[in-house]
């Protein structure tokens, strides 16, 4: 058979079959404050933003090698530009989302330039020191609660929507386009020659160096993408809350424990992992909260047992015996017939 008989191609029929399903999931998700009830909605959209941190910090680690566990700092401003700029400013609470992303990604520029001089432990080290002093920075700020927080002005809700029902809907409607548009984003981004650049970095650094990839900028790149859209998360995780606090803001095990072990036991390295992670962590969630401490042990006792029995995340060792992805990124030389 001649070679022109074969193709190059990225899709697959899985692939294809899952867009069609994936974007009638977006339709019918986003009709839901048509059909879900207010606590319903509130649990969707706590799914969707750590859906959404959850993919930024895989394109982080699992990608770019940069294992963070300082990108509460993020969250935390975020949330507090958000509050800033509603309160101080007058800007609508809507459009502050997309100003605290645009601050997140000019603030990751100067941390990146101090803590890309840091290795492996000791940058994620540097990570949590920079989250710590972003939280004692923010508690000196009287205007905005100190110490305790403080809350968003009445005004300033309801200038989010005329009513409750609407406002609750319009932070699903938000949190549903935060986690469309940090996927979009993240799959765009891989499919890229950036991207491609990044894949020969994480899969050895030294080749990659040796064929001319600038290894520094590419994950500078990717440092300053993940920190502005997990600002632009933050913004709208404590928009949703409606109050703010440096414990809450800062928080190591709401924004950074709970969201590595979603992506560890999903799997690092793939596009789909944050996503099977994302369900189970909040299955296990809803049905062993009530145990109190209980349930903490529970969580980690799951990672153990999937880090052992399956290093790659569940959805890794799924592709491992499948060979199936939803998200293709590799090119591939097919049949016509195979495509």
């Amino acid at each position: 058979m001649s070679a022109a008989t074969y193709t190059i191609s990225r899709s697959t029929p899985v692939s294809r079959t899952a867009a069609i399903a994936g974007l009638a999931l977006c339709l019918f998700l986003a009709a839901a404050p048509w059909w879900a009830g207010r606590a319903d909605l509130r649990l969707m959209s706590e799914i969707f933003l750590y859906l959404s941190l959850a993919s930024l910090w895989n394109l982080l680690a699992g990608y770019a090698g940069l294992v963070s566990v300082g990108q509460q700092a993020f969250v935390g401003f975020g949330g507090y530009m958000l509050f800033a700029f509603t309160m101080f400013v007058g800007v609508s609470p809507i459009l502050a989302i997309p100003i605290a992303g645009v601050l997140g990604a000019a603030v990751a520029l100067p941390v990146a330039i101090l803590i890309f001089r840091l290795r492996g432990a000791y940058f994620a080290i540097g990570t949590w020191v920079i989250a710590e002093v972003f939280r004692l920075v923010f508690a000196q700020v009287s205007d905005l609660g100190g110490g305790s927080g403080t809350s968003l002005p009445i005004d300033v809700v309801k200038s989010i929507a005329a009513n409750r029902s609407a406002r609750e809907a319009t932070s699903y409607w938000l949190a549903l386009g935060i986690a469309v548009l940090v996927i979009a984003v993240a799959f765009l981004f891989l499919r890229s020659r950036q991207g491609l650049a990044l894949t020969a970095i994480r899969d050895n650094e030294l080749a990659a160096k040796s064929l001319g990839i600038d290894i520094w900028k590419t994950k500078l790149v990717v440092y300053i993408v993940t920190a502005a859209l997990t600002s632009a998360t933050g913004a709208l995780i404590f928009l949703a809350k409606l109050r703010i606090s440096p414990d809450a803001a800062f928080s190591v095990n709401d924004w950074t424990a709970f969201v590595i072990f979603i992506v560890v036991i999903g799997g690092i390295g793939t596009l789909e992992g944050p996503i099977i992670g994302t369900l189970i962590f909040f299955a296990l969630r809803e049905t062993l909260a009530d145990l109190g401490t209980i349930y903490l042990l529970v969580l980690g006792l799951v990672a153990i047992v999937v880090m052992l029995r399956a290093p790659k995340g569940l959805w890794g060792m799924v592709r491992a015996k499948v060979g199936i992805e939803i998200f293709p990124l590799a090119r591939r030389v097919v049949k016509p017939s195979e495509n």
